[in-house]
């Protein structure tokens, strides 16, 4: 389906694998000159290398920031051209015991989740409202809406992103500006499936079953396997094109049936 995407920019926080490299390759196969972002310069560049072998004559740009680290966040600002579309990605993610998780965590969780999504907006929304056109994607989780005991810390901050979300998409009123949110669920990214892969060798048992296991332990998904990343970025790109004009404010689910009520 052509999406009337072709000659946008994009910028994508996080997107060196994972569901944000997934982002970047869609909307690059659809003719947007889009800028990945990661925290390692090599890894940058080797995903920008990545996006010009699988899209030859797209040009593809990076940028290297670690959004945990305010100086750096405002280096890259200074550095962002002119962006039509804003993908809010970067996220911290694992488990812990609320009990034992200090002050200092929470605060790195808050930094990166959430305030990446706040100084990236705030730069850029005021721009798109200029220019007259523009998308931002807030890609949060369903652990924002369900808030899994052992991810409290996690949960909050994707619950937050949905906030910020729904807060932002009111200052877009009667503009063709608009801001949206997708809820992800159970995602087989790369650092999901390295993890998969090194607890199926410790148990000496092969990486399919482990995996299949795993996700057998969700007892609400419906689609009883985990979502691969593209499934995420299909969602996101839709929302960042033309044909999701009249969707704002809104979270929609990519979820794989995770969230089994109505709304």
């Amino acid at each position: 389906m052509e999406l009337g995407l072709r000659g946008r920019t994009a910028f994508v926080s996080g997107s060196t694998q994972g569901i944000g490299y997934a982002v970047a390759a869609a909307l690059t196969a659809e003719g947007v000159r889009v800028t990945v972002n990661g925290r390692a310069t090599d890894r940058v560049q080797a995903a920008v290398d990545r996006l010009r072998q699988e899209h030859p004559g797209s040009d593809p740009s990076g940028l290297v920031a670690d959004f945990s680290d305010r100086t750096e966040v405002a280096e890259l600002l200074e550095s962002l051209g002119a962006v039509d579309i804003l993908v809010n990605n970067v996220g911290l993610f694992g488990l812990a015991d609320f009990g034992t998780i200090p002050d200092e965590e929470w605060a790195r969780y808050v930094e990166v989740n959430v305030m990446s999504g706040v100084r990236l907006s705030r730069y850029l929304l005021p721009r798109m409202l200029e220019r007259g056109w523009g998308r931002i994607v807030f890609v949060s989780s369903e652990s924002g809406v369900n808030v899994p005991a052992d991810m409290i810390h996690y949960g909050t901050t994707k619950a937050a992103m949905l906030a910020l979300g729904n807060g932002l998409a009111k200052l877009t009123r009667g503009t063709e500006v608009t801001v949206n949110t997708v809820l992800g669920g159970p995602t087989l990214s790369d650092g999901v499936a390295t993890t998969v892969e090194a607890i199926a060798a410790a148990q000496g048992i092969p990486t399919d079953t482990m995996r299949d296991a795993i996700i057998a332990q969700n007892r609400t998904t419906l689609l009883e396997r985990f979502i691969a990343p593209a499934e995420i970025a299909n969602l996101v790109t839709y929302l960042a094109s033309p044909l999701a004009s009249a969707t704002n404010g809104a979270s929609l689910r990519a979820d794989g049936g995770v969230l089994t009520g109505m709304l």
